[in-house]
């Protein structure tokens, strides 16, 4: 487990690495879009510019920026957000919310769909049943996020009207309580839901199938069907019970697949989460904005990941025994 650590530890120095170069590398500069987007040509005089570079420490050398970052990372200062004029720090706070509400509330419900129909299906294994919910959930797989959420968004928010087509609420709106205020963040929330939910079901179902098949030829539950007992029983007492160890691990070290599509279907919606945030941030080339939605998206990643090892380090004795 330590060698993992020190892993952990050499991969977040070069996702800090990579945060940092990554933005200076995209044409243009956060100057140019501060004022003009679509201009070629800067629209204010040198003098101005000078100042705007130095309030900003886009006058320093590459290697004085890289320092200066670093130290704001540890020190949980991410700089100013030169399109908003806000701290980075506030508006990662203010839209992380919204992610962790879409990416929370679609694994869990992904997670418990899938567990269920996939237990399930190994359990009528070779059956209509079995065989319609695997293709449909290898359609899901590998069907694109951002088409998925067009198709819904057309149909539910376009032809049909049911559903709002973007934001995480409505605009100005005077809830007269709190039962009103919540249908609407679900109204808004329910398409970008779906789409995340759909996107993770499928390989949840298959991982929760397949493992189930495994343990369902275990001579211990051929012993228990011998016994006569109950389907019931045998399904969650012995079966999942024991087919749940990948998925537990799966679950973990896929939370960062989880976000990084949240971040897709948040530009498709216009959901008010970092993606959004980012998306509108990258157009103008707003250094301080981008580094810090990629530092967070990264951090959780890499806790994902470490949380997914911790999981089985404790859930498998082989390994602790390695």
């Amino acid at each position: 487990m330590k060698q993992r650590l020190i892993l952990y530890l050499m991969t977040l120095w070069a996702v800090l690495t990579l945060n940092f170069l990554l933005p200076r590398m995209l044409p243009g500069d956060p100057l140019q879009a501060l004022l003009d987007p679509q201009s070629s040509t800067y629209v204010f005089d040198p003098a101005t510019r000078a100042a705007l570079e130095a309030d900003y420490g886009l006058d320093r050398s590459l290697l004085e920026q890289y320092a200066g970052y670093l130290v704001g990372v540890f020190t949980a200062d991410l700089g100013h957000s030169i399109r908003l004029n806000q701290p980075v720090i506030d508006l990662i706070r203010s839209h992380l919310p919204w992610t962790l509400l879409l990416t929370g509330s679609a694994l869990a419900l992904a997670s418990l769909v899938g567990i269920v129909i996939g237990t399930e299906a190994a359990w009528r294994h070779r059956s209509m049943w079995d065989t319609s919910l695997v293709t449909v959930s290898v359609i899901l797989s590998n069907a694109p996020v951002f088409f998925t959420g067009m198709v819904f968004l057309i149909v539910f928010g376009v032809w049909l009207g049911w559903l709002p087509l973007s934001g995480g609420r409505t605009p100005f709106a005077d809830y007269s309580s709190l039962l009103a205020e919540m249908r609407d963040y679900g109204s808004h929330l329910l398409l970008p839901l779906v789409t995340l939910t759909l996107s993770l079901l499928g390989g949840k179902f298959l991982l929760v199938r397949n493992s189930m098949l495994g343990v369902l030829q275990e001579d211990f539950m051929l012993v228990a069907r011998a016994k006569g007992l109950p389907a019931g029983q045998l399904k969650r007492r012995h079966g999942l019970r024991n087919a749940i160890l990948p998925f537990v691990h799966h679950l973990a070290s896929h939370a960062g697949f989880a976000i990084t599509g949240a971040l897709f279907i948040e530009t498709l919606f216009a959901y008010p989460g970092i993606g959004q945030l980012i998306f509108d941030s990258v157009v103008v080339r707003d250094y301080p904005v981008i580094q810090g939605v990629f530092l967070v998206v990264s951090l959780m990643v890499l806790s994902a990941n470490l949380l997914a090892d911790w999981l089985s380090y404790q859930l498998d004795p082989r390994l602790r025994e390695a």
